[in-house]
């Protein structure tokens, strides 16, 4: 047993008795939404939105042991993690779960997070550096996951991959700051018999910025509603859906990107998909490539777009981490 497991058990016995603290927000953000939005809000699977560690204790990380204990603990359970947190590889995450950093310097440094048949997780606030593979990988079923208000810098691999029929997943208000391989939604051509129908993803209000591919690629998935990002610099290209996949790209503006989208000549190796586009603006970039059509959003939730015009200032004003309210 971890030495932190008496305290943990004790923190739990507390948050059982109502007696747990709870962290408080002194004032968020105007751009820091209190729950998600888009698929991480829609009521499935058995799970009606995602609401983290709500009804459980809430913790204190403020070394890599207590952690991983806290984030192999079962049951609702809100992490704080205060300062830099070192881990290796990829670490599993269990259903019912909100991390959320404090301030504006908690670090993830040296590993990921690792979600397998897990659900109903936050994960907020958090500065992900120098992951030897991803960042995030969401797979195997995963579903109602909030990625919100994080920073991506140098993974190996991917920032956040999203594969194996994971989804109802909303990844908003993030800084991919100049990541490779960023966002792969579907991680195999061969994968078709498990991820279609699946990977149904929201991204929004995100900051791709210099994030070279991925933002991102496609495969399977529909819809994948990528809305009201700002792209800027993106060397390879912006969004590819392929394999069949369906991705609206609405209200986005994409800034120094050549390739802002393909769709109808595939990627790679990989064959083509459907991508729709409206509502855009292009700025120093090429034209995004559109194919066929694609099954709306609003078939699942609502939204409201902000004008692609305001989006950089937006964007940059409230993506990434220390924007969401002191804790």
């Amino acid at each position: 047993m971890r030495s932190s497991s008496l305290t943990l058990s004790f923190v739990l016995l507390l948050g059982a008795l109502g007696l747990g603290g709870q962290a408080t927000a002194a004032g968020p953000a105007p751009s820091a939404e209190a729950a998600p939005t888009g698929f991480a809000a829609v009521n499935a699977l058995g799970q009606n939105g995602t609401t983290g560690g709500a009804g459980g204790a809430t913790v204190t990380a403020t070394t890599s042991e207590q952690f991983l204990e806290y984030i192999d603990t079962v049951g609702p359970l809100t992490i704080k993690v205060q300062g830099t947190i070192d881990i290796t590889s990829k670490q599993g995450v269990r259903p019912n779960k909100t991390i959320v950093g404090v301030g504006s310097s908690a670090v993830i440094n040296g590993g990921g997070l690792d979600f397998y048949r897990s659900y109903n997780v936050i994960v907020r606030n958090i500065k992900f550096t120098n992951a030897e593979d991803d960042a995030v990988n969401i797979g195997q079923q995963s579903h109602h996951i909030w990625i919100d208000h994080n920073e991506f810098v140098s993974p190996v691999d991917g920032a956040l991959d999203i594969n194996r029929a994971a989804e109802y997943v909303t990844v908003s208000w993030n800084w991919f700051n100049k990541t490779d391989k960023n966002m792969l939604i579907g991680h195999s051509d061969g994968n078709g018999g498990q991820d279609a129908g699946k990977l149904k993803v929201s991204i929004h209000h995100n900051f791709f910025d210099g994030s070279k591919q991925r933002n991102p690629r496609v495969r399977f998935g529909e819809p994948v509603h990528v809305y009201n990002n700002y792209f800027r610099n993106n060397q390879l290209y912006g969004v590819a859906s392929t394999m069949n996949a369906g991705v609206l790209v609405e209200g986005n503006y994409f800034e120094n990107v050549p390739h802002p989208c393909y769709s109808a000549s595939g990627y790679a190796d990989s064959g083509p998909g459907r991508l729709v586009q409206r509502g855009n603006q292009f700025v120093g970039s090429g034209t995004c490539e559109t194919n066929g059509s694609v099954t709306e959003p609003r078939t699942f939730y609502s939204y409201t777009l902000d004008p692609a015009a305001n989006v950089p200032s937006l964007v940059r004003a409230g993506a990434g981490v220390g924007r969401i309210g002191a804790l």
